[in-house]
């Protein structure tokens, strides 16, 4: 498979996103590494976004909540090339009513190839990398083979029952 390059900037796009019984691990590793994370533009889910802001005393953009689509949100930016890392802070032991868009989250970060850390000593490893302060050339599949397919009549959702070997309409 051939591969393209996506540029990340010396300043990252840094998504931060907890679960109700992680978003305190994440506000204290925040504030650790506060002076880390300054020059860096981030972005977080409804409540833990909030929280960010008012404990680091730095701008956070801020999304819907994770339940309310701020998973979905990320994901999507990860897809637009808004998001270069992806620090979530997810509980294990805790059935979560959203898990759908959780998953649909963690797949589009594998699908754009974008770093997630989903703990505390991950995100560690991961800010404190030397590649973190500097430009780095993500590599991510070239889609456009698949993007542009030839779909063979009968596979998509217009087949009818005539289209059918001894279909009946």
């Amino acid at each position: 498979m051939a591969y393209k390059k996506i540029a990340m900037e010396h300043d990252k796009k840094i998504a931060l996103v907890a679960h109700d019984n992680k978003k305190q691990d994440l506000v204290e590793w925040a504030k650790y590494n506060r002076d880390l994370l300054a020059h860096h533009k981030v972005y977080a889910t409804g409540t833990t976004g909030e929280i960010l802001e008012h404990e680091l005393g730095f701008e956070i953009t801020k999304l819907q909540s994770g339940p309310l689509g701020g998973d979905q949100q990320i994901g999507a930016k990860s897809v637009d090339g808004e998001i270069d890392f992806l620090l979530f802070f997810w509980d294990p032991l805790e059935p979560m009513p959203h898990d759908p868009a959780v998953n649909a989250l963690l797949r589009m970060a594998v699908v754009w190839n974008i770093p997630i850390a989903c703990n505390r000593a991950s995100a560690d490893f991961m800010i404190s990398s030397p590649l973190m302060d500097g430009e780095y050339d993500r590599l991510v599949p070239d889609y456009e083979g698949y993007r542009t397919r030839k779909i063979a009549r009968g596979e998509g959702a217009g087949q009818s029952a005539r289209d059918s070997p001894g279909g009946v309409e």
